[in-house]
């Protein structure tokens, strides 16, 4: 049964339709003013079981969270205005409280006047002895039950407040307050004693907010204070002093905490931000409790709040943040901003968002610190790669004091891959700087940290590039702007640079970059983890293909710089020239036939790459095998676009005769055969080198030569390649292999018997 659906078909039907309703819509029936909650309850629930009921609960209690959720969306969207409206109103209570009292007083005179006119006007028309009899009557008058009751009031009262006795003091301003209502009094009277009651109010008041600020005053006699203020009827003179009162003892206490005394300022920003907030959660407390959430009231809380989460951000700002963030040690910077969110966010239960406050203060030096710190990443990776011997070599044992079980287990993981030396301080590095960012994803800093990893790898990869013997004889040069880093001269060298960019690329990299989108985060987003990493899957692969991309560039460098070293003599000479094949026509013996030099020593260059891949790829066979292949699609790729080569071969002076073409034959068979038996013959390798073949025998037969009828059968060229291959690996001896590699025109193929070289 599905979660707010129904037993019966009206409440199932009901239920399905509500479904598909926005949470307004689900909203508008309780909204409405005669919404009977019996009613509904009797409508929905007449025949359910209880196991439906509780169904129908969890949904309603759901839809309470939702509706909980949108309204605090909604107060938090127009906040400015809140506290702006609220504050006005406040304002105005406090001019018609001034207009009330302003006018009783003046009705007050108005009466006094009239009783005045009154008793003045018994004595017009009177004779003069009898008024003087009535003056000394009226002196000699006894006092009246309420004069004397007025002087016992007024006397007591000022005992109660000498002694500071509220309690009673209140008892016996509300009696007063009840003797004046009655409506018993004469005109004066009345007057005489809500003048006194006014004074002894204020008395009262003004007492009490004097010991409101006192620092002896603890927080019951506070809350006491305040509770008999609002008592009094000046509600927002207590609730003002009630925030200065705790406003008083932070300041008071925050002196004690000496920022000097502290481990570079961590146990000074949890001990002050232990008091800010805990001193703010206290005063919400008193506030809420005292003067429950009444908007006035309720705003000025929030705007001394805010005031206070400043203040104390400016401090910390001040004494913590700002050196750690300028030299680059985001590790501080992320550890103080940590444990300030810590605190800050225990008050949302309270309904005091706080975190934007920090977080519009503090991001400034986060970036800053994470531009420091990739900069002195590159730095120090930099330094190291000048000394660097690019040997592979498991990571030392070392971890950092702070989070000691997150560098445990990074530990353990890295303890199983080979790096060289500053391969693994730029991994060590990263891994850092990924566990700080992703402890504090409320900032959403995981873009910008992510870019700036690429960008790190992307320097890192420049100067692998640069170790490289011919990069660095024209780039890697002093006064040129480039980092110095140490030349890898040997193949196993350059390799091991290659097994760096992969290993990072390919693993430690993008583990690295799951921290930043996996920090800690509270109980209310546990449940969105699993469409969190799915919606995060695109970025990853996104990520990994551009970490692929720099690792392609390093590979490439190297085939490009073997390929150079192949094609290219030490004084600039071309090896792979037309003349090597031109030439030999022109001889009157018939050759041994074997592959041309350069492609021997391709052979024996890929080889021996391919020994050295296999022990230091393990695990990673197919990037070895794209090696070896991109290697040799690079020098055929160039042999093959070489256009003065094919201006020589197609419309040079000399032809190129039969021997040259079926060197030139041989040669290509030798490249893919060697490369077949590899596996690393590529489907574009192999059709390039079949275009090539194409188009050497079309040269011949521009001269109107039959190449069919020269070229042996392709079984031979498969022979006697295989044969060059077991001799230069050592399996065969040329002796052995002499009677094999007799001429070919004994088995040339006939025009009948030929067929196309593409499927040679």
């Amino acid at each position: 049964m599905e979660k707010g659906s129904f037993s019966s078909s009206k409440g199932s039907d009901s239920a399905d339709f509500e479904a598909e309703l926005t949470l307004s819509d689900k909203l508008k029936v309780f909204k409405t003013s005669n919404f009977d909650p019996q009613n509904y309850v009797t409508n929905h629930c007449g025949a359910m079981s209880e196991k439906e009921i509780r169904h129908l609960c969890i949904y309603l209690v759901g839809l309470k969270k939702a509706s909980a959720e949108e309204m605090r969306k909604s107060v938090y969207a127009n906040y400015a205005s809140f506290i702006r409206t609220s504050k006005e109103i406040s304002d105005l209570e406090g001019e018609l409280v001034s207009l009330k009292n302003l006018l009783s007083s003046r009705a007050n005179i108005i009466h006094d006047i009239a009783d005045g006119v009154q008793v003045e006007s018994l004595h017009d028309g009177t004779d003069q002895s009898r008024d003087d009899s009535s003056t000394v009557d009226f002196e000699d008058r006894e006092p009246t039950n309420f004069d004397q009751w007025l002087s016992k009031f007024t006397e007591n009262l000022e005992v109660l407040l000498a002694e500071r006795r509220v309690e009673e003091a209140l008892s016996a301003l509300d009696e007063a307050e009840n003797v004046a209502a009655q409506d018993q009094l004469t005109p004066t009277a009345l007057l005489s004693l809500q003048n006194s009651i006014m004074e002894n109010r204020q008395k009262l008041a003004d007492q009490l907010a004097e010991a409101t600020c006192q620092p002896s005053t603890n927080g019951f006699e506070l809350r006491s204070s305040v509770q008999a203020m609002k008592r009094l009827g000046d509600g927002p003179r207590a609730h003002t002093l009630l925030l200065k009162s705790h406003q008083q003892k932070l300041q008071r206490n925050a002196q004690s905490i000496n920022p000097s005394s502290a481990a570079y300022g961590t146990a000074y920003t949890t001990a002050l931000s232990h008091l800010v907030f805990s001193t703010i959660a206290q005063a919400a407390n008193d506030s809420l409790s005292i003067f429950d959430d009444e908007p006035a009231f309720t705003s000025e809380l929030v705007t001394w709040a805010v005031n206070q989460t400043q203040a104390f951000a400016q401090l910390l700002k001040k004494n913590v943040v700002a050196a750690p963030a300028a030299s680059g040690c985001l590790r501080i910077v992320t550890e103080c901003v940590h444990v300030c969110l810590g605190h800050c966010l225990l008050l949302e239960d309270r309904g005091l968002a706080l975190c934007p406050t920090l977080l519009r203060i503090f991001r400034p030096f986060l970036e800053q610190a994470l531009n420091a710190n990739l900069k002195r990443i590159d730095l120090s990776t930099a330094a190291i790669a000048a000394s660097d011997d690019w040997s592979l070599s498991y990571p030392p044992v070392a971890g950092r004091g702070w989070g000691a079980a997150a560098a445990s287990v990074t530990s353990v993981v890295a303890s199983q891959q080979k790096l060289s030396s500053s391969a693994h301080r730029f991994n060590t590095m990263i891994q850092e700087l990924c566990e700080d960012i992703g402890s504090l994803e409320i900032l959403q800093l995981s873009e910008q940290a992510l870019e700036g990893v690429l960008q790190s790898f992307n320097s890192y990869v420049n100067m692998m590039i640069n170790a490289f013997p011919g990069s660095v004889e024209t780039e890697n040069l002093e006064g040129s702007g480039r980092r110095i880093v140490k030349m890898a001269e040997s193949e196993t060298q350059q390799i091991a640079l290659m097994a760096n960019a992969l290993l990072l690329a390919d693993e430690l990299l993008p583990r690295a970059t799951m921290k930043l989108s996996s920090g800690n985060r509270s109980d209310v987003d546990q449940s969105r983890r699993g469409s969190d990493r799915q919606s995060r899957m695109p970025e990853q692969r996104e990520l990994k293909r551009r970490l692929q991309r720099l690792v392609d560039q390093l590979r490439d460098s190297f085939c490009r710089q073997h390929a150079l070293e192949l094609i290219f003599t030490e004084d600039g000479g071309v090896r792979l020239s037309a003349d090597m094949y031109l030439s030999m026509d022109e001889g009157r013996e018939e050759p041994e036939w074997f592959p041309s030099p350069i492609y021997q020593e391709l052979f024996v260059k890929l080889t021996s790459i391919a020994s050295i891949a296999s022990d230091i790829f393990v695990g990673r066979e197919r990037f070895a095998t794209i090696l070896l292949m991109r290697f040799t699609e690079t020098v055929i790729l160039w042999f093959s676009d070489d256009q003065s080569f094919w201006e020589e071969i197609e419309a040079g002076e000399r032809a190129l005769g039969p021997l040259g073409l079926q060197q030139f034959y041989l040669d290509m068979e030798f490249v893919i055969l060697f490369a077949s038996q590899g596996r690393y013959l590529s489907r574009n390798l192999h059709q390039v080198m079949k275009n090539i073949i194409a188009r050497a025998i079309e040269a011949v037969q521009a001269n109107n030569i039959d190449p069919y009828s020269v070229l042996p059968e392709d079984e031979w060229f498969a022979d006697v390649a295989q044969i060059a291959i077991k001799m230069l690996t050592g399996e065969a001896s040329f002796e052995h292999a002499e009677r094999d590699m007799n001429s070919p025109t004994a088995s040339a193929r006939s025009p009948s018997s030929a067929h196309s070289p593409g499927s040679a």
